[in-house]
């Protein structure tokens, strides 16, 4: 068990061996972090007073504590997983930015950056959306500018060159960031690398789909992503295709993903899993056939 020891009438935190190992396997600093924090107060706390301590929002404290509870550092409890930005949410006055634009050297320095990316002027909508990102939600100045370029490149390979996104997508994707636990600057860097790896590879899904060489449009693209999130390879969906439009007679992209989700509840997720999985699937007893359909045979 964790504690507090004391050394030279100073107090001392004592973290259990298994526990700083498990964290430091991690890698995940909110979660040390949080951790840290609970040991440190080592009596009830409320969600309330954590967010006051560390600086954080209810969002990052979320996804810190799912962390822990995975680690099996923290006893689980009820999932608090908000999907998009909160309908209510922190409301900055104008005051309030004019404060953060000469008080706030962070924000100070990323206000033009955005402008630069975006090719305009940020309006007051637009400072109250980003100040919420930066000092709502929490991300950092370094995790914020690799936010807006990743939101700026993804609009211009969707929709083509000069198109921009509007802060709201980009408050979107940040609240997911934040769900992800994308705090830190090497964490969102790898993020982006495994998206740059997908976009590479969303090219191979849609030549096992029939629709060559073209960008997936976006609902489309939902659909290969929650594929590959599954481990789904492209022979796996190619199989898929060929069921869909044998029954179907074409694409549908619903019937599809049915076909997926019954072979991701069988385990099967390449086209090898599938093809033995089909073999060694009991065939479906034989009924006796009715009058009917003897008088027909008849």
């Amino acid at each position: 068990m964790g504690g507090y020891i004391l050394r030279e009438e100073e107090k001392n935190i004592v973290l259990p061996l298994d526990a700083v190992e498990r964290l430091i396997a991690a890698g995940n600093g909110d979660a040390a972090l949080l951790y840290l924090e609970l040991q440190r107060i080592d009596t009830g706390v409320t969600a309330q007073r954590l967010m006051q301590r560390l600086r954080w929002s209810q969002l990052r404290l979320n996804v810190a504590e799912r962390e822990l509870q995975r680690m099996g550092l923290l006893p689980s409890g009820e999932e608090r997983k908000p999907l998009d930005p909160p309908e209510e949410r922190q409301v900055y006055t104008t005051a309030d930015l004019t404060e953060m634009l000469q008080g706030d050297d962070g924000f100070r320095m990323l206000v033009p950056q955005v402008e630069e990316k975006l090719g305009k002027k940020l309006k007051t909508a637009d400072l109250q959306i980003l100040a919420g990102l930066y000092d709502d939600l929490g991300l950092p100045v370094d995790v914020l500018y690799l936010l807006v370029n990743h939101c700026v490149t993804r609009s211009e390979r969707r929709y083509g060159p000069g198109r921009r996104p509007t802060m709201r997508q980009m408050e979107k994707e940040g609240y997911y960031w934040a769900r992800l636990g994308l705090f830190d600057q090497d964490s969102a860097a790898a993020y982006l690398k495994t998206c740059a790896l997908r976009d590479e590879q969303m090219s191979v899904y849609m030549r096992a789909l029939g629709l060559g060489d073209r960008r997936p449009v976006e609902s489309e693209e939902r659909y290969i992503r929650s594929w590959m999130d599954k481990g789904f390879d492209a022979d796996a969906v190619a199989l898929a295709y060929d069921k869909t439009v044998l029954y179907k007679k074409e694409l549908n992209w619903r019937y599809l993903n049915g076909i997926l989700r019954r072979w991701d509840e069988q385990g099967w997720h390449t086209a090898e899993e599938v093809r033995d999985g089909e073999e060694k699937k009991p065939a479906a007893p034989k009924t006796e056939p009715s009058g009917l359909e003897k008088y027909m045979e008849w």
